[in-house]
């Protein structure tokens, strides 16, 4: 399978290198001295599970590469506007899309580009940081991909779906399929918009946000404001996402820093907008109250271009 990876960071440089281990025919996009790394030594990969290295093409023009049958679209959020042209080179008649990107509105942007019979839906849980141009570093062993069908669900997983699926798990990555895609990004969503939201605004861990009570209260009301949302907007996301948030809140490390903690501490571009931001949108675009989600994106706003935060505030 011939694949570009749009967004050859942490997420996409990690599944990327996955897939060239397994012997797809792979082609990282990428810039700067990222690029430059990736050309001349290849994406290395320091990981619980074993370290490798992937050797690749690297291009920032996606004209150069053509079309593709799957691209994994995995830049932040806030480089969709300049990101999402670059697909339009990358795409045939059956081409299929398929985003990594935090949030619920990943799909409904790409498919403004490439149209919405060439785009699934899917999210991950994965631990990755970009160390230094070239060189991914895994923590833990999560590698997992939930992906399905975002426009037109039937009642089962599609052909695309599953045979998308089989290639992913053969390439050593978790893989679930789903027949609606949209219930398990929402349900990640229900919780990561809020967390992200507390941890950043408190600038303190998750641990801290789920022991001390004001904040955990707010965190919670935050959960069901997202939750309520999911619902107005007619997904059947599980009837038990508050016992399954705090299950999860119970058993990960106090000392987990969500994402966007971890870029605000460090001065970078924050995905308010994707984030808390769309919790606001579309819950005033359906009547749903959202006040512990707008006072998250009011306070974290001024922060979304990162020239207003200094590292280790």
């Amino acid at each position: 399978m011939r694949i570009a990876i749009l967004g050859s960071g942490a997420v996409g440089g990690y599944f990327g290198a996955k897939l060239v281990r397994a012997g797809h025919d792979v082609v990282f996009v990428a810039r700067g001295a990222h690029r430059d790394a990736i050309r001349a030594e290849g994406i290395s990969v320091r990981s619980p599970l074993g370290d490798f290295v992937a050797r690749a093409p690297a291009e920032d023009d996606t004209a150069r590469v053509g079309a593709v049958d799957l691209v994994l679209f995995a830049v932040k959020t806030y480089d969709n506007d300049t990101a999402l042209p670059m697909l339009r080179p990358l795409v045939s008649p059956d081409t299929v899309v398929l985003p990594l990107q935090n949030g619920v509105e990943a799909a409904e942007q790409v498919a403004s580009i490439v149209g919405a019979e060439r785009t699934l839906g899917g999210t991950t849980y994965i631990a990755t940081a970009l160390e230094a141009p070239g060189l991914i570093v895994q923590t833990g062993s999560y590698r997992r991909i939930v992906v399905g069908e975002w426009f037109g669900t039937g009642a089962g997983v599609s052909a695309r779906v599953a045979r998308l699926g089989e290639v992913l798990a053969a390439a050593d990555i978790q893989v679930e399929v789903a027949s609606d895609a949209r219930v398990p990004v929402w349900e990640k969503f229900i919780y990561l918009a809020p967390l992200g939201g507390c941890a950043a605004a408190a600038r303190r861990p998750a641990g801290v946000v789920w022991n001390d009570p004001p904040l955990r209260a707010q965190f919670l009301a935050g959960v069901r404001e997202v939750e309520a949302v999911a619902r107005a907007e007619g997904l059947h996301v599980a009837q038990d996402m508050i016992e399954r948030v705090t299950t999860y809140m119970n058993g990960v490390s106090p000392e987990m820093r969500p994402s966007m903690l971890i870029d605000l501490s460090g001065g970078k571009r924050i995905e308010v907008e994707a984030l808390q931001g769309a919790v606001v949108r579309r819950g005033a675009a359906r009547g749903v109250p959202t006040p512990v989600m707008a006072t998250l994106y009011a306070v974290l706003r001024p922060h979304a271009d990162g020239r207003n935060t200094q590292a280790g505030q």
